[in-house]
């Protein structure tokens, strides 16, 4: 099923950057290192704080992924420093922290971001002065790092990111779709024939989930072709119901403007499964 590539807005990529930012900057001061911080005065265990649920934000200790350089088997690349702005928050976090040990996330980024805006010029200018000291650094060190990547790896890296993208818009794309209420297409005869196996003849507590799906698939494939029809003919039905279903939904979102969710090409139903006697003809 083919749909057009849903373009993410500039504001939305704006907004990601910043979380991240917060989330490196909190990820930075966790845990603490003062030992008497261990445990409250309530004997709660160390905990990160509250997530910051209004911008999506885990205050989990972050999980390094591998960078896109890294898997190309490069070592990672020199990292931008950070802004004024994100200076200032790791040097006043802390503080205000320890001066309000029951502070959430989001109380911390909201009075930060209102003591920055209230905040000496002097200290902005600071902090401006060693954001662009480092800035100058960085652009020395990512010329040196660019100077020793060969072609292939500049083509593989440019795939990587590509292939980020693409699934940022798949998700988003998925995500938009099942919001507008897209029919869901039926489940072929084989899913059904699995799903009834689930109930009838259940997984074994000693066997792995893969070991049963083998053995199912075993039998699907040794089914008679009479009881497979049982199976296809309820598929049938349901693709028939389907057909008709996500015709009126098509019609309604080329209506409404959302083209983009619309199918290009014509309805393609699965291929059924091969008979016996088609399959053992082919194997001859």
């Amino acid at each position: 099923m083919i749909y057009t590539t849903t373009l993410l807005s500039s504001r939305g990529g704006l907004i990601g950057s910043l979380i991240n930012k917060v989330r490196q900057v909190v990820a930075k001061d966790w845990p603490p290192s003062d030992p008497s911080r261990a445990n409250d005065t309530d004997h709660r265990p160390l905990t990160p704080p509250r997530p910051l649920a209004a911008a999506s934000i885990s205050n989990s200790p972050v999980v390094q992924s591998k960078t896109l350089e890294e898997q190309v088997g490069l070592p990672p690349r020199p990292k931008k420093p950070l802004t004024p702005y994100f200076r200032f928050m790791r040097e006043q976090r802390p503080k205000l922290v320890a001066a309000n040990p029951k502070i959430t996330t989001i109380e911390v980024v909201r009075q930060l971001s209102k003591d920055w805006s209230d905040a000496d010029v002097q200290l902005k200018d600071r902090l401006q002065a060693a954001f662009k000291k480092d800035q100058q650094i960085y652009m020395e060190q990512r010329t040196k790092y660019d100077a020793t990547l060969t072609d292939e790896q500049r083509a593989e890296i440019k795939q990587l990111k590509q292939d980020v993208v693409d699934a940022k818009e798949r998700r988003q794309l998925r995500k938009r779709v099942k919001e507008l209420g897209r029919p869901k297409k039926p489940a072929s005869a084989f899913l059904r024939f699995i799903a009834s196996e689930r109930t009838n003849t259940p997984q074994d507590p000693k066997q792995t989930y893969r070991e049963w799906h083998q053995k199912t698939t075993a039998k699907w494939t040794r089914l008679p072709d009479s009881e497979k029809e049982v199976y296809m003919q309820e598929s049938r039905k349901e693709m028939e119901l389907y057909k008709k279903a996500i015709t009126v939904w098509e019609e309604k979102m080329i209506r409404l403007g959302h083209i983009d969710v619309v199918r290009h090409g014509n309805l393609i139903d699965p291929p059924e499964p091969k008979t016996r006697k088609t399959q053992a003809a082919k194997e001859k």
